[in-house]
């Protein structure tokens, strides 16, 4: 396993929040194994990996983590494979992926993230800081890990570009509006000033500091952000996420590419991008029934 993971970290570039998920799948697969007394993982029969498969969905998994935890499995007896260190049939590789049903993302109306945006306290350090994250956040459409990993020479203010570094550390460049800039200005001019360099050098320093001048972490950026949708009474279920879904979909709903979208949010795959485009259809046909005229009554028959 060790071998595995450092083959994921070192030639594809994994984040560490990746690499902490492989390992969790693959400890829940010993675990299961080692309960049920079954020693021998690989000459086991496609019955018995179905079984384990069920394990989780009697757990309450959704399909997409049960496929996802098959996916990390499979990257791991192909591994084995390509080492020499895998003979003769692996029932992990002859299963198909459970289907998962496809689900649209949750995004929020331009006035609910307006709404959002407004909740930090701009007197204070902390809300300072607090507004930079969400304003970068919806400016850029970066995921949490590449707002987390941004150091002051990845922003260039003049030309207002960010270097982002994405998942396998693939860089791209993304545009970041005026109101994030100020907020960033606005944040950098109140650190405390035993966080300044001393030399005057920003370029290597974090841009997000946490409560002790070190970088924050992604799940400090996940707490902030749950407290102020506390407080914008927005839906539960809004996370960092969902400021990068609301960015896409306001783009395309605004007349964007769908390639231009595609580029600014690092997707791999079009396939990927495209759900935008049919979560703006149905936002505004969801919206047009709001009309008064958008309905008639059902027509009467009537004979004379």
């Amino acid at each position: 396993m060790d071998s595995f993971l450092q083959h994921l970290e070192s030639e594809r570039n994994l984040s560490s929040e990746t690499l902490r998920a492989y390992r969790k799948d693959l400890e829940q697969l010993q675990e299961f194994f080692q309960v049920n007394n079954l020693s021998e993982l690989v000459s086991r029969s496609t019955e018995e990996v179905r079984r384990w498969l069920a394990h989780f969905g009697e757990l309450g998994y959704s399909r997409s983590t049960i496929a996802r935890k098959l996916a990390s499995v499979r990257g791991y007896f192909r591994f084995l494979q390509r080492e020499n260190k895998l003979e003769g049939r692996c029932a992990f590789l002859e299963l198909d992926t459970p289907k998962v049903p496809r689900s649209l993302p949750h995004f929020l109306t331009i006035q609910e993230v307006m709404r959002l945006l407004d909740q930090p306290q701009t007197d204070t350090y902390r809300g300072l800081r607090d507004r930079a994250i969400l304003e970068i956040l919806y400016s850029t459409g970066l995921r949490v890990s590449e707002l987390v990993a941004l150091d002051w020479c990845h922003i260039d203010s003049k030309i207002r570009l960010v270097r982002a570094f994405g998942k396998g550390r693939k860089e791209r460049i993304v545009p970041i509006g005026e109101h994030a800039i100020r907020s960033l200005i606005s944040y950098r001019e109140a650190i405390p000033s035993r966080w300044i360099p001393e030399n005057g050098n920003w370029a290597p320093v974090p841009v997000l500091l946490n409560r002790i001048g070190e970088r924050i972490s992604d799940r400090s950026i996940r707490k902030i952000f749950d407290r102020y949708v506390g407080r914008a009474g927005l839906d539960q279920k809004t996370s960092p996420h969902t400021l990068r879904h609301s960015y896409a979909t306001h783009l395309v709903d605004s007349g964007a590419n769908l390639r231009e979208v595609q580029e600014l949010l690092g997707h791999k795959h079009l396939a990927t991008t495209q759900v935008y485009r049919h979560l703006t259809s149905e936002a505004r046909t969801a919206e047009y029934q709001k009309h008064p005229h958008s309905k008639l009554p059902d027509p009467e028959i009537t004979t004379s």
